[in-house]
């Protein structure tokens, strides 16, 4: 039996994935098909944006791979390893790759802009989100456009990520595996930096306490 690969990605990274994948799919069942209900999608939503200030905090102060100074990187290193895709030649890395890095952002930002809006979103009838009293009918109604519109951007995305996760597979790289494990299936790491877990911890709290407290403060408005 084969020794496990190197640790690649920690606990906290693993379980923002998984919980943000669960959260998401919640929100676009209860939205589209009234299941969960609207209750749970308010709920969902606070989740969510709970979990992704976490993420921005961590993407700062977490471990080395989930930093997005390790991951993000310029226009010629993305062209570079377009480049090197194409040719069968491009390196594996530890964490994410400079496409796969920007592509976490863009996908970051949509479900952002789909949370943040949700608060201002109504349907004129029976749902506001928990800051529309705190806003203008106009920006009410410019975010719940934005509401409606963005979710297929965010579908789109999604769509592209299970793409490329398709398409590594047929190159022989699972993309699924080290998100689950925490560890590479092959090959060596180089040393990486692990934050401690207490830091996670502080960090979830203190996300989770902000969004509470601006959902508080909408709905007693």
């Amino acid at each position: 039996m084969s020794a496990p690969g190197p640790r690649v990605w920690d606990v906290p990274t693993r379980a923002f994935h998984w919980s943000l994948v669960l959260l998401v799919a919640a929100q676009y069942a209860s939205g589209e098909f009234g299941w969960p209900s609207m209750e749970w999608h308010y709920r969902c939503g606070y989740a969510t944006l709970a979990l992704l200030v976490f993420r921005v905090l961590w993407g700062f102060a977490g471990s080395q791979t989930s930093r997005f100074g390790d991951f993000l990187r310029g226009p010629r290193a993305v062209l570079r390893y377009l480049v090197a895709l194409r040719r069968g030649e491009a390196p594996r890395a530890a964490g994410h790759n400079p496409l796969g890095g920007w592509s976490v952002v863009a996908m970051l930002a949509s479900i952002a802009l789909q949370a943040a809006s949700g608060l201002f979103a109504s349907d004129d009838i029976s749902e506001d989100g928990p800051l529309v009293a705190r806003v203008s009918a106009a920006t009410v109604a410019l975010m719940t456009r934005v509401h409606a519109w963005n979710r297929y951007v965010l579908l789109a995305l999604i769509v592209l990520h299970l793409g490329a996760i398709a398409a590594y597979a047929l190159r022989g790289t699972n993309l699924v595996a080290p998100m689950w494990t925490g560890r590479a299936r092959e090959g060596a790491a180089p040393p990486l930096r692990f934050a401690p877990a207490w830091l996670a911890l502080v960090l979830g709290v203190l996300a989770a306490g902000a969004v509470w407290a601006l959902v508080a403060w909408g709905e007693a408005g």
